[in-house]
């Protein structure tokens, strides 16, 4: 080939190139030019609702564009958002249950990683062990000791082996070597009812749903996740403080997208979510609740995304039966 037509073919790929990479560009500057959904694959009223729904107001502000919050509880919901078109336009905000998809539902024709692109994560917040308020149960040491003595003879409540509070179970009795009999419930309010009234010897709630009952004296907290006490709870022990060191856990909840959304994409999204969270009526309203706003870069979260799944999900199979 004649020298002077390689190069204009070289020159034209090149162009082909700059134009593309400038069009991915001015589609993230425009970005959203229609209505944006925002997926929760829980139901109604959950946390995770309750922070979309905050997130999404601010995000309505900021782009000048409808951003509609859908309840799509189970996997339906999040198989949906694997499946949708990777334009930003369908976005999900679920919880780190998320990464143990799989190891519960083994039908289940997405990863919960490789399916899905981190965007930002948005908060974490410490889980409470509660147990009920009458009872020889006080204390962690006790539950543990209790259980031992009683292999699988306790039950233990939570809102399925796939939600946080599943996965905190399992990742206490692992660290505990204790032997229990799971009780699922719909939802967090379900098992924490199955304790108040009794039922089960434990299970783990959150602030904003157990907060009233512990103070009021109805159930009984036994310890927090996390590295100090929550001021709503000063009284109550963290696991190391009480006894416990090796445990470690707490829930995070985070936007994801469909695989191939592309980075500038990802980028600005993340850069808008990270505004959304540092607004002061955000923070006031969250910190009430428990709940800590964190903001993370979309590599970052992507890799906490793999190191779950790898830490949970062996744990929830086994549970599981598999």
């Amino acid at each position: 080939m004649p020298l002077d037509r390689r190069g204009l073919l070289i020159g034209a790929g090149a162009a082909s190139a700059g134009a593309f990479l400038g069009a991915q560009g001015a589609r993230a500057q425009a970005y959203p030019n229609q209505m944006v959904r925002l997926i929760v694959p829980f139901s109604a009223g959950s946390m995770t609702d309750i922070l979309a729904r905050s997130l999404a107001e601010k995000l309505r502000e900021k782009w000048g564009q409808q951003v509609i919050v859908e309840n799509r509880p189970g996997i339906a919901g999040t198989g949906g958002v694997a499946r949708a078109a990777a334009d930003g336009l369908t976005l999900m905000l679920t919880s780190n249950g998320h990464v143990v998809i799989r190891a519960v539902n083994r039908d289940a024709t997405f990863d919960p990683v490789k399916d899905f692109v981190a965007i930002a994560k948005v908060a974490s917040m410490p889980s409470i062990m509660i147990a009920p308020a009458e009872g020889d149960i006080r204390t962690v040491d006790d539950l543990v000791r209790t259980a031992k003595a009683r292999p699988g003879q306790l039950n233990y409540a939570s809102a399925g082996l796939g939600s946080s509070t599943g996965i905190a179970a399992e990742v206490f009795r692992h660290a505990t070597g204790t032997q229990m009999q799971l009780v699922p419930y719909r939802g967090m309010p379900e098992s924490q009812t199955s304790v108040l009234r009794g039922d089960s010897a434990f299970c783990f709630t959150f602030f904003n749903v157990g907060g009233d009952l512990i103070q009021a004296g109805r159930i009984r907290a036994l310890a927090v996740t996390g590295d100090a006490r929550m001021s709503q709870l000063p009284n109550v022990p963290t696991f190391k403080e009480a006894g416990l060191a090796s445990f470690a856990y707490d829930a995070w909840f985070g936007v994801l997208g469909p695989v191939g959304l592309p980075k500038p994409l990802v980028d600005q999204i993340a850069r808008d979510i990270k505004e959304a969270l540092g607004a002061a009526d955000m923070r006031q309203r969250f910190e009430q609740q428990g709940v800590t706003l964190v903001t993370s870069t979309p590599e970052a979260f992507q890799a906490e995304l793999a190191s779950d799944a790898e830490k949970y999900g062996p744990l929830v199979r086994q549970a599981a039966g598999g």
